[in-house]
């Protein structure tokens, strides 16, 4: 059997935004090992299932696919990301802690 991680990605480093991470991916979990190609040097795997990466729009739908076709499935749970309020007029507040950077 197959054996497959369910996540939610994040947000890449050129994101200031939170687009593109509302989904639930299910990608394979790599099979074999890297070995890098002697002609070209590239690395690559005998197994073309890492390649594969299914998008769903929620995480039941997903463990529910994962389920019908029997495959052997991990959730791995998003963390929660605290937002701290912040404003322009904050950094000339009175009492302000910290020292005011440009």
């Amino acid at each position: 059997m197959a054996a497959v991680r369910i996540y939610q990605p994040r947000k890449t480093a050129m994101q200031s935004g939170r687009a593109r991470t509302r989904n639930w991916l299910v990608e394979f979990e790599p099979g074999a090992r890297q070995v890098s190609d002697p002609l070209m040097g590239w690395a690559g795997r005998g197994d073309t299932r890492n390649q594969l990466r299914m998008v769903f729009d929620s995480r039941e739908s997903a463990i529910a696919f994962c389920e019908r076709e029997n495959l052997d499935y991990r959730v791995i749970e998003p963390r929660t990301r605290a937002q701290q309020p912040k404003s322009y007029s904050d950094n000339f507040r009175f009492g302000r802690e910290g020292n005011w950077t440009h």
